[in-house]
């Protein structure tokens, strides 16, 4: 169990760490082929810039200028990163607080139930991001394999395949923090009653020595020997 949650919280903040470098990333498309005869030039495009380069080491980038003039596609592409950094950024501190290795959280009852709402948070922020890199890589696909596209096509960037790893790194985390609270549910905890040490003295008979019984106790014999004479 303890060792399960340590896995799942490793995956989840690897996870993270992907998303974070392929949101701030400018690589999510990339050209390949070469529009100088000289100078072999390319271009690749992120979320937030444009840049370009060339074989020579020249490098330069070009924030896009306004929101509203960017690509439908693009905003919805830096909605669904930012809500993927920000999901795995409160999972990963809900896991810490579910973790049974912490003293903080509560009782275990209350520690599952926010290790299990780790998980789930953990799940969606990687669906977030899995959803936001397959739309942006589904635009460049269309594109470049559409005939009457007329303009500069594009290939599939590094950033891609960052985000997807990313992706599948928190959505494993969080089925294995879910799981793993599961498991722990099911198995009963064994109780056991102490009643406390019971002494030589208290297990045995306890009889009254006082005066009155030990007449009753003459009487009745002598009345029992008068009987049988």
């Amino acid at each position: 169990m303890f060792w399960a949650q340590i896995s799942a919280l490793v995956f989840g903040i690897g996870g993270v760490g992907a998303l974070i470098a392929a949101t701030v990333s400018n690589e999510w498309k990339v050209t390949t082929r070469a529009s100088s005869v000289i100078t072999a030039t390319w271009i690749f495009q992120g979320l937030w810039m444009n840049c370009g380069g060339n074989a020579l080491g020249s490098f330069h980038c070009r924030p896009h200028l306004t929101l509203f003039r960017v690509p439908g596609y693009i905003q919805a592409c830096r909605g669904l990163m930012i809500a993927a950094v920000s999901l795995g950024f409160f999972a990963s501190i809900f896991a810490l607080f579910g973790m049974k290795c912490t003293k903080v959280g509560g009782s275990d009852k209350a520690k599952a139930k926010i290790a299990c709402l780790a998980g789930i948070v953990f799940i969606l922020s990687g669906l977030c991001s899995m959803t936001g890199c397959s739309l942006y890589a589904n635009k460049i696909t269309t594109e470049f394999f559409d005939p009457l596209y007329v303009e500069q096509k594009y290939e599939l960037g590094a950033a891609l395949f960052i985000g997807w790893a990313g992706a599948s790194l928190c959505i494993i985390g969080g089925v294995i923090f879910c799981f793993s609270i599961s498991d722990n549910s099911k198995t009963p905890r064994m109780t056991y009653a102490y009643n406390g040490a019971t002494s030589v003295l208290s297990s045995r008979p306890k009889y009254q020595s006082g005066e009155g019984d030990f007449k009753n106790t003459s009487s009745s014999k002598q009345f029992d020997k008068n009987a049988y004479v």
